[in-house]
């Protein structure tokens, strides 16, 4: 009996996170990075944030917006940026690989375009919502020495099922 019903179980939970990263979702996330979590040649302390909103174009794939602010610690420097990015759902089990390439605009007059890769992983606490940890890569095409980071984020994600979405806005616009 017991074996039963843990197969029962293990049967629901593939069936659940299944429905997690299908087509038609919307997301909507935020993130922290820095916090000595990094490295990059500058090694100055630093805290940014990040903000993602996409939409899954079929089961597995999401394909996203995304902006931030950094701030670098010790200087008047605050980094800017803004870009577009895609992530790829494993297994459906929350492992994903994300790709993103960001345009960056320092408060110094520095402008960069830097494209990303990420490994994480999307631990559902709820049917929506995640703890989202990630290891990142950004490389800089203008100072890779000093500019380039590898790091560790954490952030919080929503996944809305499409129906929902598509009624809150109707109902805004009423």
């Amino acid at each position: 009996m017991k074996k039963v019903i843990m197969m029962i179980a293990l049967v629901a939970m593939t069936l659940t996170a299944n429905a997690q990263f299908e087509s038609g979702k919307t997301y909507i996330g935020a993130s922290v990075t820095g916090l000595d979590l990094n490295y990059n040649g500058a090694k100055k302390w630093n805290i940014g944030i990040q903000g993602n909103v996409g939409q899954f174009i079929t089961d597995n794939w999401l394909l996203f917006g995304q902006i931030g602010y950094q701030h670098i610690g010790g200087s008047k420097v605050n980094d800017f940026k803004i870009g577009v990015g895609g992530r790829y759902y494993i297994l459906q089990n929350g492992l994903f690989l994300g790709a993103n390439a960001n345009y960056v605009h320092e408060t110094k007059n520095y402008n960069d375009f830097m494209p990303g890769i990420e490994i994480g992983y999307a631990f559902f606490v709820s049917r929506t919502l995640t703890i989202e940890p990630a290891l990142y890569y950004e490389q800089s095409l203008n100072d890779h020495s000093n500019r380039s980071t590898i790091g560790l984020k954490v952030g919080l994600g929503i996944y809305l099922p499409k129906n929902k979405v598509q009624n809150s806005i109707k109902e805004a616009f009423k």
